[in-house]
């Protein structure tokens, strides 16, 4: 029951993620929210690092990958739902978002770290790739190419490289999660202050819903999310926690509906179930590797505290971003 919980309590908190962003360019621009959100986010899981007594990894080589992941993982994908969300509406920047497993399945083909793909993770991959072409609709005029949709995405094809990434240079490398992830988002935090003078530097509109949908982004949506999801994976294995990733798109659509009245037309829903559909054929096999390997040790286990952060690959595992 407190498992549901928590994941049901995850899956809002993380598909609220593009309305807050939404609300939030009301006043800033999208540098400007990429680089709060950073900074609370590191704030939060900063005191979480103190609390715990952990230390910030060492090591040039180390931080150095950290760089890496933290400008695909969090510093450029985030710019760029801000840049997009200026012309998607919110419901349609989550179900776009929902693209990155299968980012990350091509990322895979493409390096052969896949090996020998499963015929029905292929087929998953062809039926995402479908519901996607659904949601854009070359075939008519009044479908959502755009600039807007293609640089979410880039975040979702973003999200999907830095998880490669980070299980290749990050897991498993003695930093335990907090810290790794503490160090992931003041490094982004970082990179974005140096992207200020690009869009970043346009008068502030001190107006309340913009302000306060910042501070929530930044507080809950990136700190408060990424220690949850080190807990349920902890508590729970990382099944559940990748079972969030399938309720972000049906959590940014309803709220996108609900608060901003956004309307999403037929094609547009009919598009998101493909997408769904495809995303989990494309997760067959880790399912089930996942299951048999019950045995392999959890992040924050009293025996395993050394494995780095899979924030927003567990929610794309969600990610179905992280992230977003």
């Amino acid at each position: 029951m407190i498992g549901a919980v928590r994941v049901g309590v995850l899956a809002l908190l993380w598909g609220s993620t593009f309305l807050w962003i939404d609300l939030a360019l009301e006043g800033l621009t999208p540098v400007q929210v990429t680089l709060i959100r950073c900074a609370l986010g590191a704030l939060v899981l900063g005191a979480a690092c103190r609390v715990a007594r952990q230390r910030l990894p060492g090591g040039r080589a180390m931080w150095g990958h950290v760089l890496v992941a933290a400008f695909f993982c969090n510093a450029l994908p985030f710019a760029l739902f801000g840049i997009g969300q200026q012309s998607v509406d919110s419901g349609l920047a989550g179900v776009l978002n929902a693209t990155t497993p299968l980012w990350s399945l091509l990322i895979g083909l493409a390096t052969r770290a896949e090996g020998r793909p499963h015929a029905i993770r292929v087929a998953g991959l062809l039926v995402g790739l479908a519901g996607t072409a659904l949601i854009f609709a070359p075939w008519q005029r009044s479908g959502h190419v755009g600039w807007g949709a293609l640089a979410i995405l880039g975040a979702a094809a973003s999200y999907a490289f830095a998880f490669t990434y980070m299980g290749r240079h990050l897991v498993g490398k003695g930093v335990p999660t907090l810290s790794l992830a503490t160090a992931q988002l003041l490094a982004a935090t970082g990179l974005t202050t140096l992207a200020l003078p690009v869009g970043g530097l346009t008068a502030v509109r001190f107006q309340a819903v913009p302000l306060l949908a910042v501070v929530v982004l930044g507080v809950f949506v990136t700190g408060v999310t990424f220690y949850l999801t080190y807990r349920i994976i902890a508590d729970e294995g990382a099944t559940n926690a990748a079972t969030v990733g399938y309720l972000l798109p049906v959590v940014s659509v309803a709220l996108g509906s609900l608060v901003l009245g956004e309307e999403i037309g037929p094609r547009v829903l009919a598009g998101m179930a493909v997408v769904l559909l495809g995303v989990a054929l494309t997760r067959h096999r880790a399912t089930v590797v996942t299951e048999a390997k019950s045995s392999t040790p959890r992040p924050d286990h009293p025996d395993d505290r050394t494995t780095p952060a899979k924030t927003k690959a567990a929610a794309a595992v969600r990610q179905p971003g992280q992230g977003a």
